[in-house]
């Protein structure tokens, strides 16, 4: 199966509940579900002979404990996992991995997210903080959806994520990895979560990707209370470029989403172009002075519903916060407590509270 960009699919259907399919020897592939409009997860398996390799976890609920049992006493026939690699410490991916540490497996992860992850892990909330609250008004969130919030419980990492253990193995840029019988090239992405690893074979044509390398949806760049003025769209932007030289056409990416693909060098440069595209767009809006929460239409081109409000809001935020500090936008501190932008001109000076 293929579309007409050139981006091919070698595996049509993707496996299901309790099942795998093997990509390449030794490697497979499955899938856990998410309680969420992106409703699923991958994960991969690789053979290291008297045990298994597993890339990334699933969320942690009984569902997913329940679909990794059927999965280590099936298609994994019942060897061990000797080592768990998340590759960044979102929920999705780093859910299960201390699950799989108290019984027996090593973890393998970058700094920032083991970092990430088990601070996130350990900081747990039953309403917004104060401080969480002021990062809502500044970003220009819709009063309706502020009011919700500021009684709701907040999305915790507690709820979703088994503790880390206090121990880990790093993985750096640059380092070199055997998984499955294959040495592995570890280069990390950023934007869409900091210090995220990919891993790309010097044996076969496989890049294991992520999230950093979908194939058909945008990884989400967010802007959140704990680092409100992060620029992750230039973060990625920077990524995209410097993984420019490594890919090739065969490659065989496992993304974190979506199904395997090959062409991503042609991926690759969308990804960058469709940013690029979005900021054109949203300089455009900024006519006049906008907030963050003013700007869905240009980035999304279609409506936003409360299931996707947050993750909309932040990755807004990405955005004008790059044109801002890229000299593009000026930001002012309006009245009701959020900041404006506008596109930058010679007759209107910045203003930053």
């Amino acid at each position: 199966m293929s579309d007409q960009s050139g981006i091919r699919y070698p595996f049509a259907e993707p496996p299901k509940s309790g099942e795998a399919i093997e990509v390449a020897e030794g490697v497979l592939w499955m899938r856990l579900p998410l309680p969420m409009a992106l409703d699923h997860v991958n994960v991969y398996a690789l053979d290291d002979g008297d045990s298994w390799t597993i890339v990334d976890t699933g969320f942690a609920s009984k569902k997913s404990r329940a679909i990794w049992t059927d999965l280590l006493d099936g298609p994994l026939a019942g060897k061990p996992v000797g080592r768990i690699i998340v590759t960044h410490h979102h929920p999705d991916h780093v859910g299960l991995a201390g699950w799989f540490v108290e019984n027996g497996a090593a973890l393998f992860m970058p700094r920032v997210p083991w970092l990430m992850a088990r601070m996130l892990t350990l900081d747990p909330h039953d309403v917004p903080t104060a401080e969480t609250l002021q990062f809502y008004k500044r970003a220009g969130m819709d009063a309706d959806e502020y009011a919700a919030r500021k009684t709701e419980r907040p999305f915790n990492f507690a709820d979703c994520v088994v503790p880390l253990p206090l121990g880990f193995n790093r993985i750096s840029e640059g380092d070199t990895i055997i998984i499955g019988g294959r040495v592995w090239d570890v280069r990390m992405g950023n934007g869409h979560a900091p210090e995220h690893a990919t891993f790309w074979s010097r044996d076969d044509n496989l890049v294991i990707g992520g999230d950093q390398l979908l194939p058909s949806i945008s990884a989400n760049l967010g802007v959140y209370a704990t680092e409100p003025e992060a620029d992750p769209v230039a973060e990625w932007l920077e990524a995209c470029e410097r993984f420019m030289p490594f890919a090739r056409d065969d490659q065989l990416v496992l993304g974190g989403h979506k199904l395997p693909f090959t062409g991503l060098p042609l991926r690759l440069r969308q990804m960058i172009e469709n940013h690029h595209g979005a900021l054109e767009r949203l300089e455009t809006h900024l006519s006049g002075p906008r907030s963050a929460g003013q700007c869905f239409t240009p980035l999304f081109k279609r409506s936003i519903g409360r299931g996707e409000y947050g993750l909309a809001l932040v990755e807004a935020l990405a955005h004008v916060n790059h044109l801002h500090k890229a000299g593009r936008a000026t930001r002012t501190l309006g009245e009701d407590g959020a900041y404006y932008f506008q596109a930058a001109t010679d007759n209107a000076p910045e203003t930053d509270i």
